[in-house]
Parts: structure tokens; sequence; C-alpha cells
């Protein structure tokens, strides 16, 4: 078996860092064992640990695969569009629809999926 270190070198296709502010962004290309590629975005901000006095990275990662790349894409795009003008655009004739009405996005509560999980877990 190989060392970690090893695998995450040979996985890492490519990298872009983008500072903003506080936080910095890592877009990481890796690739499968299977050599299909996906992305990694992960988000790292410095954070102060009071009871410790030091500071460390809080690190929150994203995995996108590449058959998701287009809808991940046309629904970044919509979002910026709707926060830099204020108004929900019209896509050949069919508006986006909002949390309220989203008939494919049913609101999820997190506790809801730890319950779930529990009772799988008994069966």
């Amino acid at each position: 078996m190989e060392p970690l270190e090893n695998k995450e070198q040979r996985e890492e296709i490519f990298s872009r860092v983008v500072r903003a502010g506080k936080r910095t962004y890592f877009f990481d290309v890796k690739e499968t064992r299977n050599k299909e590629q996906y992305l990694t975005i992960t988000e790292s901000k410095r954070r102060f640990n009071n009871e410790s006095g030091k500071f460390f990275y809080e690190k929150h990662k994203l995995f996108l695969y590449k058959e998701d790349f287009e809808k991940f894409a046309r629904g970044l795009n919509t979002v910026i569009g709707f926060i830099e003008t204020g108004e929900a655009p019209e896509e050949e004739g069919i508006v986006i629809p909002t949390p309220k009405t989203d008939p494919i996005t049913p609101e999820v509560n997190f506790e809801d999926l730890d319950s779930a999980s529990e009772k799988s877990e008994e069966e």
C-alpha cells in the first residue's frame, strides 16, 4: 500500500488558490483510480480558539463530479445573476423555482436524516 503523501500527489492534476479577504479558496482537480477527474472546492478560514489561545484553520470541502459540472455552473450563474440584479431570470419561458416552490429540491431537515440513519442501523 502506498503512503498517503504519494497518493495525494498522484491524484492532484491542477490547482488554483484564490485569496478573498479573510477566506482562501482552493480549487483542486483530482483523479480517481479509474482516471476520472473531479473538482474539490475547499474554503479555508483562519479562526482563533479562545481556550487554547491558538489559531487554527476551519475548512469546508465540496466534491464536484464531472457529470454535474454543467448543472452546477448553470445554478451558480443563476444565483449570482439574481444577487447582482435582484431579479429571478427566466430561461426559455421557465421561471427559475424559488426555495418555496422548487419541486426538485424538497425542504430537508437534517435532524430527520439522523433519525432515518438510526432506523436503518437498527434494521
